[in-house]
């Protein structure tokens, strides 16, 4: 299937995709409004997030399949509309019990959007426009993860938790009913549905596993770091969350710019891009914690933003051709490895922190990264 208008489509693909990150994201600087309008301690308003989180990543292995089954629009419509009603509704909650219910259903339907957005761009675009596409999209997701800590510290600053997901809310909500008008709805690529038939046979792929499984450790690189170089710059630096938000921004811009251009670059300079952008990860990111300056801070986290969408898209790409007639489940598959990463990441940097410092959590996360461009070039030049 290629799209009748891929500049629409990559608009609204890439919308849901930067407000559903935002969404999950942007709850991080909300905990203290949280806690004190619902009475909580903050170890409990923090349930929130992982009540949204733990169905976030379960959910993903669901999805893919379910897409492969029904077709990619509608599932991927039926998902962003409850995404966006459950949002909505969170700004109603009442007390911890209402507010991680509505949370973790909304987590669930959330779960859905990347990887059935990106499954769906793989279906929409030709070979030699496809990582551009990918990446395009998937560089919104992460500039809308990337900039929601600064929209929730100035909405928690100025007003209230609950106009927050009131704001993702309605604004999922008008997306999802474009899309319902607009998106060309295709039937599913599998007649019927057994998740153990669909996932033995994704594992029978080894190729496929071993490409996806390179996620895993990016996602542990950069999720499992990012989530802590907001506290290293205001401990570093002690600006205020909106500073620092305005600062982290740029990471996800990065990706967002970068991820446009990403195909075209690797056609230009080969599979050697890709050594060369876990080079410039590297050192952007090894180089963090030597900062004391806001602009070249700043030229790190640009550094680290380009590094992450030229591997992450490649890797995709690289996935997706592996198995295109059920690029929805390798995408559940991708998806989950990244976010199982950096879930894990971050719970090893924490404990990291707490022993050793800053240091070395911006010292793996820079050999891993450079680690995993140079293992997909190696596995591209060996199927060359």
């Amino acid at each position: 299937m290629i799209s009748n208008n891929p500049k629409k489509l990559l608009i609204l693909l890439g919308s849901i995709a930067f407000l559903a990150q935002g969404d999950n994201y942007a709850a991080a600087p909300l905990i203290i409004s949280i806690a004190e309008d619902l009475n909580l301690s903050i170890p409990s308003a923090a349930l929130s997030i992982t009540a949204y989180m733990l169905p976030f990543g379960i959910f993903t292995l669901f999805f893919g399949p379910l897409a492969d089954r029904y077709g990619k629009a509608k599932i991927l419509n039926i998902a962003s509309f409850c995404t966006a009603i459950f949002s909505i509704l969170c700004a109603y909650s009442f007390d911890l019990i209402s507010l991680c219910l509505l949370r973790a259903v909304n987590g669930a339907f959330a779960a859905a959007v990347l990887p059935v957005a990106v499954s769906l761009v793989g279906d929409s675009f030709e070979d030699s426009k496809r990582q551009n596409a990918l990446g395009t999209v998937i560089g919104m997701m992460f500039f809308g993860g990337a900039v929601s800590p600064g929209i929730g510290g100035i909405v928690s600053y100025y007003g209230s938790w609950r106009l927050l997901y009131l704001i993702y809310g309605v604004a999922e909500l008008i997306v999802a009913l474009i899309m319902i008008k607009s998106l060309e709805r295709n039937p599913g690529v599998i007649q019927s549905l057994n998740f153990i038939d669909v996932y033995k046979k994704s594992f029978s792929n080894k190729s496929l596993i071993k490409v996806v499984s390179i996620l895993f450790f990016v996602g542990f690189s950069v999720f499992g770091s990012f989530m802590f170089s907001g506290n290293f710059i205001q401990e570093t630096m002690g600006y205020n969350i909106l500073f620092v938000g305005a600062l982290l921004s740029l990471f996800g811009l990065s990706t967002a710019i970068t991820g446009r251009k990403a195909g075209t670059l690797r056609q230009k300079i080969g599979n050697n891009l890709l050594i060369y952008a876990g080079i410039v990860g590297c050192f952007s990111w090894g180089s963090m914690i030597l900062w004391k300056n806001p602009i070249l801070m700043s030229l790190s986290l640009i550094g680290f933003g380009f590094a992450f969408i030229i591997i992450q898209s490649t890797i995709i790409q690289t996935a997706q051709q592996l198995m295109p007639s059920q690029r929805g489940t390798v995408m559940s598959l991708a998806s989950f490895n990244m976010f199982i990463g950096g879930g894990i990441g971050t719970f090893v940097n924490g404990k990291i922190l707490s022993s050793f410092g800053f240091l070395p959590i911006f010292l793996i996360a820079s050999i891993i990264i450079f680690m995993a461009g140079l293992v997909i070039n190696r596995h591209l030049k060996s199927r060359a």
